[in-house]
């Protein structure tokens, strides 16, 4: 029996899942020392260079991509990011010890068990504000008013611990966090919507079409939950860890996706602030995005190969920035270009307060 093409689809969505800021606003006063061609340089690892070297406004980057064109380069299986780097998993997973979800599907009137495998996407970016540690207030960035000032095209709103779905549905119970309910105690509480761009609705339309008859259509949309939290100083010796720079982590802001209506599992943005090494007077901001997507999605081919219209949204491609279905320089530009983008607007957005 032929896999329905709901199943793939919506990996070409995936991009979308994020409420933190998308497109680039105004470059800060401070980068303006730095032409645009060299305002993200693109590094192996971005805590094998001194800080200290970047220009004003500079940006190091990397997306662990070494062969761009591969159609999954920059994907790590969940489990092998575990084993490879504990350092960095630890802290951008949804919480500690989390697990790739575990659930039961019912298929025809028969329940089965399920077990869901992850691969994840890391973009890791560090840039230098002219400004101590101490001279930015963190709470500034941990409300829902700085998230909606960032991307007009993802719409937020406010909602309540009760209101968030892993606290509340026993089906989304896998996605709940065993501590705390999800959104206690966080400076936000956010629920966020997208409306898809450029070329992608179409192709929604048309793969709606062709399955004509099934139960569940493919949204035009995509909608997501996220707590925004500001991290403290007890928190730095994990950071630390993570950052690799030997100077007392002042704080941090996290923004945590926990619950997607399709194709991606989980999502963070992390920054961790420190004092620059030798220059108490200058802070050294280290930003993580990470975002976890369903294996079993980027592992089916064959359908879309069948009709020659939708070759170019194989989820791979799309989610990579390799398909004629990217555009723009936002979220429909795919993850590599997006990361960068979210990267360069918070920096912006540091350097202006």
């Amino acid at each position: 029996m032929r896999r329905p093409l709901r199943t793939q689809l919506p990996a070409a969505l995936a991009l979308a899942l994020t409420a933190a800021p998308v497109c680039a606003q105004t470059p800060a006063a401070n980068s303006a020392a730095v032409p645009g061609s060299e305002r993200i340089k693109e590094v192996p690892s971005v805590t094998a260079l001194d800080p200290a070297t970047l220009k004003p406004g500079q940006i190091l980057f990397t997306d662990h991509r070494d062969n761009p064109t591969a159609p999954e380069n920059g994907l790590i299986p969940y489990l092998d990011w575990l084993r490879t780097r504990p350092a960095e998993a630890a802290v951008l997973a949804p919480f500690p010890g989390y697990k790739e979800p575990d659930y039961t599907v019912t298929v025809n009137g028969v329940t089965k068990p399920r077990h869901e495998t992850l691969k994840v996407y890391v973009a890791e970016g560090r840039f230098v504000v002219p400004r101590p540690p101490e001279a930015i207030d963190l709470r500034a960035f941990a409300n829902l008013g700085f998230v909606q000032t960032m991307d007009p095209a993802i719409k937020h709103k406010a909602i309540t611990v009760g209101e968030v779905t892993p606290n509340k549905d026993p089906a989304a119970a896998f996605a709940k966090r065993p501590d705390r309910p999800w959104c206690e105690g966080a400076g936000a509480c956010i629920e966020s919507r997208y409306d898809l761009e450029g070329k992608l609705p179409l192709g929604v339309k048309l793969a709606n079409k062709l399955e004509e008859g099934s139960a569940k259509k493919i949204a035009e949309y995509v909608s997501f939950q996220s707590e925004l939290r500001v991290l403290g100083p007890d928190q730095g010796a994990t950071l630390k860890a993570l950052t690799k720079i030997d100077t007392t982590v002042t704080g941090g802001l996290e923004q945590t996706i926990f619950w997607v209506n399709q194709i991606l599992r989980f999502g963070k943005f992390l920054a961790v602030f420190q004092p620059l090494p030798n220059d108490p007077t200058k802070t050294v901001v280290t930003t993580y995005m990470a975002l976890a997507i369903k294996a079993d999605v980027l592992d089916r081919k064959a359908e879309y190969a069948r009709v020659p219209v939708l070759k170019n949204l194989l989820p791979a491609q799309v989610l990579m920035g390799n398909s004629s279905f990217n555009t723009g320089n936002s979220i429909s530009a795919g993850l590599p270009v997006y990361a960068r983008n979210r990267i360069t607007t918070f920096a912006d957005a540091i350097a202006k307060r």
